[in-house]
């Protein structure tokens, strides 16, 4: 079952069959018996009479290692390898509460009850105090409510980036604790 794969885009640089370059190889078949070391063509024809490929696994040993097996169904075992592994990954998401200088009472605990729910999720949190008009020139209302917040979920999160102002807006990043 000679194969030939196309040299596309992928990066790929197993040979396979009429690709291996060597003239003796070590051949093992698919349940891991040794065949030992045969002539290239030998090890082809005992791969086609099987119906599945040569594959070189090992090329840099002396003589290399080529194991017989259905290529294709390799390929795809390993790249649903790495897709489950690329799920398992976590992702941190940095979400965003923004606040006023002059926020209410309810407003300020509605805010914080979402920054809560985000730290729980995992994610990180941008906490974001927004001046307008001549409330820039004091910034030390927005410190202080920065540092209320950050009291306020202390338990799910801790201070990443400290309070910081750029231009009219000051923010700090709490990320969540590891458990």
């Amino acid at each position: 079952m000679a194969r030939f794969r196309d040299n596309g885009p992928s990066k790929d640089t197993t040979r396979i069959n009429d690709q291996i370059r060597a003239r003796e190889v070590r051949v093992v078949l698919e349940d891991g018996e040794q065949l030992g070391v045969l002539d290239i063509r030998a090890a082809l024809e005992a791969a086609a009479d099987r119906g599945l490929d040569l594959v070189e696994v090992s090329p840099n040993s002396n003589p290399p290692v080529c194991r017989v097996m259905d290529y294709g169904k390799f390929k795809y075992q390993a790249s649903k390898k790495a897709a489950e592994a690329k799920k398992k990954t976590a992702r941190v998401e940095l979400k965003e509460v923004k606040l006023r200088p002059k926020t209410e009472e309810h407003d300020y605990n509605f805010k914080v009850k979402n920054a809560r729910r985000f730290l729980e999720a995992g994610n990180k949190v941008k906490v974001t105090i927004m001046f307008r008009g001549r409330e820039v020139t004091h910034p030390e209302f927005g410190r202080r409510l920065l540092e209320r917040v950050s009291q306020d979920v202390k338990d799910l999160g801790q201070v990443e980036m400290m309070p910081r102002m750029a231009g009219r807006f000051m923010s700090m990043v709490i990320a969540p604790i590891k458990k």
